[in-house]
Parts: C-alpha cells; sequence; structure tokens
C-alpha cells in the first residue's frame, strides 16, 4: 500500500512539474522576428552614420561636456557586450521567475518606445564611459559588428528567455526584453550621434 502511494506522490509532482513547465511562456516566431528586425535595422543605421568621416569630424564635440561622435560609437560597441554578457547571461538568466501572466507585450513596447526617447536623459554606467578602450573609432565599428553578430546569434539559439525578470529601464524586464534594450541603446545614441553631426561648428571634412 505504502509503495502504491508513494508512486502516486512521485506522478502526482511529474505532473505539476510538467504543467509549470509547459506554462512557461517561450518567445514566439514573430517575437524573435521583430527583435532580429530590430538589431540588423539599428545596426545598419549607426554604420550610415558614422560611415566615411574624418578624423576631425569624429573627434569633433559640440561642447566640452559632450561625447564626440567616436566616444558615441565606442559607447555604443562597449554596451553591447555589457548588457548582453554582464545583464542579460550572468543576471537576468538566473533571476526569479516572472509573474503569471506578465503582460510581456506592453514591457516589450515600452522599452522600444521609451529607451531611444533621448528627451529622458540618462548618465552612463561607469564600465560605459568612453575610454578609447577600442583604440580607434575603426575599432570601435569593428567592435560592434562582430559584438552585434554574438548578440543575433544568442537571441537566434538561446531558450527560456521569457522564464526570469530583473528590474530594468521600464520595470521587470525579461532576457528576450534586455535584447530588445540592445536595440534601442543603439537607436538611442545613433539619434546622439546625429545630433552631433547636426551641430553648425561640426566640420565639413
Amino acid at each position: 500500500m505504502r509503495n502504491k502511494s508513494l508512486v502516486w506522490t512521485l506522478v502526482a509532482l511529474l505532473l505539476v512539474t510538467g504543467a509549470a513547465a509547459a506554462s512557461a511562456q517561450e518567445v514566439t516566431s514573430a517575437e524573435r522576428d521583430r527583435a532580429l528586425q530590430y538589431l540588423e535595422s539599428t545596426e545598419k543605421n549607426v554604420l550610415e552614420a558614422t560611415e566615411g568621416l574624418s578624423q576631425a569630424q569624429w573627434n569633433f564635440k559640440p561642447t566640452p561636456d559632450r561625447w564626440s561622435v567616436a566616444q558615441v560609437m565606442e559607447h555604443i560597441a562597449a554596451a553591447e557586450d555589457f548588457i548582453r554578457d554582464n545583464l542579460v547571461k550572468e543576471k537576468v538568466m538566473v533571476s526569479p521567475s516572472g509573474p503569471p501572466g506578465r503582460d510581456v507585450k506592453t514591457t516589450d513596447d515600452a522599452v522600444v518606445a521609451m529607451v531611444p526617447d533621448r528627451t529622458h536623459k540618462a548618465q552612463a554606467p561607469e564600465p560605459l564611459v568612453p575610454s578609447n578602450r577600442f583604440g580607434s573609432p575603426d575599432g570601435s565599428v569593428k567592435h560592434f559588428v562582430e559584438s552585434r553578430a554574438t548578440t543575433e546569434q544568442f537571441l537566434k539559439t538561446t531558450t527560456g528567455l521569457r522564464d526570469h525578470v530583473m528590474d530594468g529601464p521600464v520595470g521587470k524586464m525579461d532576457g528576450y526584453e534586455f535584447v530588445l534594450f540592445i536595440a534601442a541603446h543603439c537607436e538611442r545614441h545613433t539619434k546622439q550621434i546625429n545630433e552631433v553631426k547636426a551641430d553648425p561648428n561640426f566640420p565639413k571634412n
């Protein structure tokens, strides 16, 4: 009798575990495509914004306290690694689960809408302050392109991106939303590059 009871207890536990696993929300094909297209388009835009710049144009600063295009590009390249590796892989993916029925679409959309909005200013964390870590603007661009390819591969191959959440710029965010954040961050700072280029004192060549 005791053995039968033990068997049924184990069966019940397996069923409960299976139900929990089945209810875990996974990134859909449409969501993955959305993030991939966003990563691709923001990469294209920043490369176009920095293509063919002279040394004077790379290094021009509108005011002493504002970043040059070279500094912004370095920040974008460094942030790609930092967000993907230090935040998503090392922290988000081992954080607690989100609440059942979390409205992921609202948070997804908030990342895409709010992060690129430059009317809201933000201070770069110390690890992402420009320090010429890549040696030159070309070095920053090269690192960015390689790192973006790694991010895209991570998005394509990683499961469980919805399984854990951590505090982020728009509240509790899962791994998928932090991937969207990578692209949105790039869009935000591409706008910053274009602001520098639009300055009336920006070198003509």
